[in-house]
């Protein structure tokens, strides 16, 4: 009889040599500054979109907090790619973050349409702020994947959760 996955032995996220390369990399401390600036940044973000939503005032701090959510959410990407190809040895879609890397190109789509959006002219105020909620949305469910990603991590070297 075969075990499933549910209650087979689980894999662990990193082999030992992943693992010592992930506490090696000065791009895992970077990934750990940035991840919590970036959410800082997204809080102040939505207030401030939700509130321009609600009021219609406020579109200049919406529009400037929201290309400020966008930037740091490229740097996360671009070193977060640095960080996996230095762990391991390639710089996106490696097995173990696979479905991560998958989200986070629809996180980047949506933050890249409304640049596009607010450079074009292509919505109204109201239409790019609704774009941001939803490039947000898919935001808070990537940031809860790698949040998960942490904890198993832990949870495989036997730290607390």
């Amino acid at each position: 009889m075969q075990l499933s996955q549910a209650t087979g032995p689980r894999t662990q996220l990193y082999t030992a040599d992943q693992r010592a390369r992930r506490d090696a990399s000065r791009w895992t401390l970077v990934q750990g500054v940035l991840a919590p600036a970036q959410f800082l940044a997204f809080a102040v973000s939505l207030a401030l979109v939700l509130r321009f939503l609600a009021t219609g005032d406020g579109y200049g701090a919406a529009t400037a907090s929201v290309l400020v959510k966008t930037g740091f959410l490229y740097l996360i990407m671009v070193t977060g790619a640095i960080w996996e190809k230095e762990v391991f040895g390639q710089y996106l879609f490696a097995p173990a973050f696979f479905w991560e890397d998958v989200f986070s190109f629809a996180v980047i789509a949506l933050h890249s349409l409304y640049i596009y959006a607010l450079w074009t002219g292509a919505f109204s105020p109201h239409g790019l702020m609704l774009t941001a909620l939803a490039a947000y949305a898919a935001y808070l469910i990537n940031a809860v994947q790698f949040i998960l990603k942490l904890r198993r991590a832990r949870l495989d070297t036997g730290g607390a959760a």
